[in-house]
């Protein structure tokens, strides 16, 4: 069975991806930046006779990663699948959030995902394989007021990891990115001690009150509607276990329509023509040089 690390496995997807792959079988290593939050997932797993590792990585730490992946891959022979979970929210409007705020949502969101990434890959090239799962939002297809610095992070993760799929498809490395509506996880509440909450919480001096207040408002009253991560967790074991030509999964319905309407090419059409307007299909099939 496959070897999988999962970031940001505390709560929300990540738990339930974390559960789901033991499910399957696989060795789940469940990382989280403090492991003393990792009681809830231990206890799941013991409930269901499940075995996983819970280990500690601060996705905003890069220098940590390199050691990391090396310590994995001599205890285990190898990493097959890492799911880029992590991940905050900060709300607001741009000149109501401070720089830090808008750095960490960049470094928690992008950099991390990107460079953790960056550390594995050489381990998969050596073996030919392996898959990559980015989590994205419908936020990284549709900037709304009041999510600039998520939407940021979730354009940029889209960009970088359709780029990077090419740039390692000739390796046999696979990668793909999860949209997802609306879910019932944590990212709304821990993620974002120390920025507004709640509308009654948004700076009241702001010009932008009235507009980030409605939105923070709108996304609290449609909670109830919210989906289960589950969901999300059990589709990512069904994306490591498929072929690699989907690019982007949907994980429910509200996801297939947005995704329907933002991006009018399939994966197929969409990946046909950026291979020709790059040109690098020699790349891709092994060649050193375009003929």
């Amino acid at each position: 069975m496959a070897v999988v690390l999962i970031t940001g496995s505390s709560s929300g997807f990540g738990l339930e991806g974390a559960l789901a792959f033991a499910r399957n079988g696989d060795t789940v290593y469940a990382t989280m930046r403090d492991v003393a939050r990792g009681g809830r997932l231990q206890q799941a797993a013991d409930e269901e006779g499940l075995s996983l590792r819970i280990r500690a990585l601060d996705v905003t730490q890069p220098q940590s990663f390199d050691a990391f992946i090396k310590a994995v891959v001599e205890e285990s022979g190898g990493i097959d699948v890492l799911v880029n979970n992590a991940g905050i929210v900060r709300p607001g409007a741009l000149e109501d959030l401070s720089e830090p705020a808008l750095r960490l949502v960049m470094e928690t969101n992008f950099f991390g995902p990107l460079l953790l990434t960056r550390s594995l890959l050489p381990y998969m090239r050596a073996r030919r394989s392996g898959f990559i799962i980015m989590m994205s939002s419908l936020s990284g297809l549709a900037g709304l007021p009041g999510d600039l610095p998520y939407a940021a992070s979730k354009f940029a993760l889209e960009g970088a990891t359709e780029a990077l799929r090419h740039e390692v498809d000739r390796w046999g490395i696979r990668l793909a990115l999860v949209e997802a509506g609306m879910y019932a996880t944590a990212i709304f509440d821990s993620s974002m001690v120390g920025e507004a909450l709640l509308p009654s919480d948004y700076p009241p001096d702001s010009p932008y009150r009235p507009l980030v207040a409605s939105r923070l408002r709108e996304v609290h009253d449609r909670r109830s509607q919210a989906f289960h991560p589950r969901i999300v967790g059990e589709l990512f074991v069904t994306i490591a276990q498929a072929d690699g030509k989907q690019f982007r999964w949907p994980a429910d319905e509200v996801a297939t329509r947005v995704l329907g309407t933002m991006l009018g090419q399939d994966d197929a059409s969409r990946d046909q023509f950026l291979r020709m307007v790059a040109g690098a299909d020699w790349w891709s099939e092994g060649k050193n040089h375009a003929d």
